[in-house]
């Protein structure tokens, strides 16, 4: 019986989508319009949520596509994200 209960309450446990924000440094500089210090793409992971301050800072490289996902360039580094969500489908340095 165990067993069947921990199957049913198994996807209750699931991990949930992450939304880490920025550190709080990074956020100020990001919102004040300061350059980012080198580096800072590597506290950014695919499934993360962008930042809007970083999103605002973004230039569109492709328009939204037919899945919703827009791609923008933010200080050299390629960022593929849903439009509505933020959400990071993909991360391209260049």
């Amino acid at each position: 019986m165990f067993f069947a209960a921990s199957l049913i309450a198994g996807p209750a446990y699931a991990k949930q989508d992450k939304e880490k924000p920025l550190p709080p440094g990074l956020h100020k500089k990001a919102e004040r319009g300061q350059p980012l210090p080198p580096g800072w793409q590597k506290k950014l992971s695919k499934g993360d949520v962008l930042d809007d301050s970083i999103y605002a800072r973004g230039r569109v490289v492709v328009p939204v596509g037919n899945g919703g996902s827009v791609t923008i360039e933010v200080e050299g580094t390629i960022l593929k994200l849903h439009e509505k969500t933020r959400k990071i489908i993909e991360i391209i340095e260049l």
